[in-house]
């Protein structure tokens, strides 16, 4: 069983991650299979991902991290006494959620959606594709990371076959704090059934407190599967499954792969990433996500049932 090389303790939302050998583990490089995507869609049946190091320009995605940097510098979220190009964060500056950022941002939306990006998917579904009109961008510093969760109680209101796009802006060490997935865990619907089909935006209509949650914008279900990475590697089985990232990178998993982030535990440097997703042109897209200005989490996206 492959193991990751000499690593220095991991740590995912304030836990340590077990590290043994059946534990801890490297993503699998399909760099090899890049352009068999017959072989693509083998392994991403097996494993739930595709991880291809160094498929995108780098150059490219650095001109995109240089734009996003200038524009959090912009935003008061860098600290003045250093290049914006080095991600050095004010302190205290936590998790920035900041997707207006990408847009109007012509380096962030060539490499996301023109080139080789959309050709990918294009060629890995066999038919035309789509992307969703939103664009999810981290800027992530000290502390913790994202906690466990699948996509699909975020954005399944149509097909359940998209796909989301992971890329990190710039290098990525185990310190800075990249993904990680759980080995073999969208296969595991026997944990995952009463989970993963929930919606976060769906509310009950006979229960004042979730009315007036839903009308005030919050959630009654965050979608979290876990606040405690080892604990649900233990009840899944598998490993969490990581790497040291490189720009050029980008690692592409389904709506029901459990993952989360390491902990960034530098002193003050931020992680960088976006999420997109792409899917089959012809199959239906969570309204949620598109047009001119998606509604997204908010108020327009909430949907009642009764309970």
């Amino acid at each position: 069983m492959e193991t990751l090389t000499a690593p220095p303790p991991l740590q995912s939302f304030g836990h340590a991650l077990d590290s043994g050998p059946g534990e801890l583990g490297p993503l699998r490089d399909s760099r090899d299979a890049a352009g068999d995507f017959p072989e693509l869609r083998r392994r991403f049946a097996e494993d739930g991902y595709l991880y291809l190091p160094g498929y995108l320009d780098r150059d490219e995605v650095l001109r995109a991290r240089a734009s996003l940097l200038d524009r959090l510098a912009a935003a008061d979220v860098l600290d003045p006494a250093h290049p914006p190009i080095e991600g050095i964060c004010r302190p205290g500056a936590g998790y920035v959620f900041k997707p207006e950022l990408t847009e109007g941002n012509p380096e962030v939306q060539r490499l996301l959606y023109s080139g080789r990006l959309p050709d990918f998917y294009r060629q890995f579904y066999g038919e035309e594709v789509r992307h969703y009109d939103y664009t999810w961008l981290r800027a992530v510093g000290p502390g913790k990371g994202t906690n466990p969760h699948c996509d699909l109680p975020y954005m399944g209101r149509g097909t359940h076959g998209h796909m989301t796009c992971w890329l990190p802006y710039g290098d990525i060490s185990y310190e800075l704090g990249g993904l990680m997935v759980l080995e073999g865990s969208h296969r595991r619907m026997d944990l995952l059934r009463n989970y993963v089909y929930r919606d976060v935006d769906t509310y009950c209509e006979n229960r004042p407190d979730e009315v007036a949650d839903a009308q005030a914008g919050r959630w009654t279900f965050s979608g979290t599967l876990s606040r405690n990475p080892p604990v649900l590697r233990r009840k899944f089985g598998g490993r969490w499954l990581t790497t040291e990232y490189a720009a050029g990178d980008f690692l592409t998993f389904g709506m029901f792969l459990v993952h989360a982030s390491l902990d960034n535990r530098t002193a003050n440097r931020l992680r960088l990433s976006s999420d997109c997703r792409y899917q089959r042109a012809s199959e239906p897209v969570d309204d949620r996500w598109v047009g001119a200005t998606p509604p997204g989490h908010g108020t327009a996206g909430k949907r009642g049932r009764v309970c």
